[in-house]
């Protein structure tokens, strides 16, 4: 009996309005000394305020079962992007109620303003929606959700803890894997940026042979076929199918680098991600090698059903080092296990050209035996100091070694397109789209 009453002690809460209408009641009893008859005020008004409080406290705590309250989190939040968490609040009060909503969301956003008020009248059932934007993977805990129940009275506040714990894992961005997988399933990539790529010559890959219709290309037309039917009949080509597509990416210290909340190597692990998604919609295989000071992971390039998962549950899993990038491991990976020729898309980062030119010997041996694509980043806070005006000398040497270092990045690519290898300079938050593109631009001219 005792815990019974300690738990609902605990649970009572007082609003504003009590402690305004006591400070009311003790103003006219300091008063009452020189106006007597403020004294009997104050006594009814004690009096009422009793009642109404006695009142407030039976109505709010005699359902044992006040509210329902329910959040809708998915298993699986995305990194990087806005994840949509849903409360849904139902009022089984008798009469319309005041609420105040704290939802406990994972340490790691370092938030505690998650405070919602709503107003439900007898019955109805609220919908409470908030954004989380997590920037690194991992398991996340949720914990409890606090309500806290107002009557009309407005006197007393009851606190329900609601029994809520839920952990979600951040994942790489799932939401844009999806969002550009519609886009291909739709012949839509052309949104978000992607530019149309304009096809050389003919597709290779022969698919069936089929009556020909208005339209057609007359130079696919097969005579054979067309003399032993008496109609015309053409050649159906498609895309090359089957490819072999290696997302390697670099997990050293150079990867490190955050940019809006993620680092580069969240980055392109959400591009990776993303190109592998669409590589397997275009009937290609879909392949991943992370390394670092070794090579930590190697997923051959397949397209079975499953191939996609596995690819989200290697990624979901690295993190960067502090030691410099093995890339002459990278090589001898690559010789040893891949025999198939394959477009490779490396995503690292150069931060001078010396830094390439360690590892160029490197790069130019993978590029003889595949389709090697470089994939690094501007770096966007550099961009935004040389713009600023120099407002003395030491500003204006700063600025000077900025803008060479800048100037070195479009060096690299430079370096790198005389030795025929491929590269994508880009922002952080412009990779995934760019990506693609390369992705898109090497099979409309058949080099993979």
């Amino acid at each position: 009996m005792i815990q019974k009453i300690k738990s609902i002690w605990n649970s009572v809460y007082f609003n504003n309005r009590l402690y305004l209408a006591g400070f009311f009641i003790f103003i006219c009893a300091i008063i009452s000394y020189y106006i007597p008859f403020l004294n009997t005020l104050a006594t009814i008004s004690l009096f009422v305020l009793a009642i109404i409080l006695l009142i407030d406290f039976f109505i709010l705590f005699k359902p044992k079962i006040p509210i329902e309250i329910k959040r809708i989190c998915p298993d699986k939040l995305s990194n990087g992007d806005d994840n949509t968490i849903k409360l849904y609040l139902t009022n089984y009060f008798s009469f319309p109620v005041h609420f105040q909503v704290v939802d406990e969301i994972p340490h790691v956003f370092q938030k505690r303003d998650i405070l919602f008020e709503v107003k439900a009248e007898a019955g109805d059932t609220k919908i409470i929606n908030y954004i989380l934007r997590p920037t690194k993977r991992g398991a996340y805990e949720f914990g409890n959700t606090l309500v806290y129940c107002s009557s009309p009275l407005g006197i007393v506040q009851r606190k329900i803890t609601v029994l809520n714990t839920k952990e979600a894992a951040v994942y790489p961005s799932i939401i844009q894997m999806y969002k550009y997988e519609f886009l291909a399933i739709s012949n839509r990539l052309t949104l978000y940026g992607l530019k149309k790529i304009r096809k050389i010559g003919h597709n290779t890959e022969f698919e069936k042979i089929k009556e020909y219709v208005a339209g057609d290309d007359i130079r696919t037309i097969n005579w054979k076929a067309t003399a032993k039917r008496s109609s015309l009949m053409v050649n159906q080509y498609i895309d090359e199918r089957a490819q072999p597509v290696y997302c390697v990416i670099d997990m050293g210290r150079n990867m490190r680098m955050p940019f809006h909340g993620l680092s580069l190597l969240d980055y392109s692990i959400n591009s990776a991600l993303v190109l592998s998604n669409i590589a397997l919609k275009k009937f290609d295989k879909a392949g991943i090698i992370t390394f670092s000071h070794k090579i930590d992971s190697f997923l051959a390039a397949d397209s079975k059903s499953d191939q996609i998962n596995k690819v989200l549950e290697l990624l979901y899993k690295q993190q960067t080092g502090f030691l410099e990038s093995n890339f002459e491991a990278l090589y001898i990976q690559t010789r040893r296990q891949i025999k198939q020729r394959s477009l490779i898309l490396l995503y690292t980062n150069f931060e001078s050209l010396s830094s390439m030119e360690r590892q160029l010997p490197y790069l130019r041996a993978i590029s003889q035996k595949h389709l090697l694509c470089v994939v690094f980043f501007v770096n966007t806070e550099l961009r935004k100091f040389i713009e600023k005006n120099g407002d003395n000398l030491e500003s204006v040497y700063e600025k000077t070694i900025a803008e060479k270092l800048d100037f070195e990045k479009r060096q690299i690519v430079k370096v790198l397109s005389s030795y025929g290898i491929y590269s994508i300079l880009t922002e952080p938050e412009n990779l995934t789209v760019n990506a693609i593109n390369k992705y898109l631009s090497f099979k409309a001219k058949g080099l993979i």
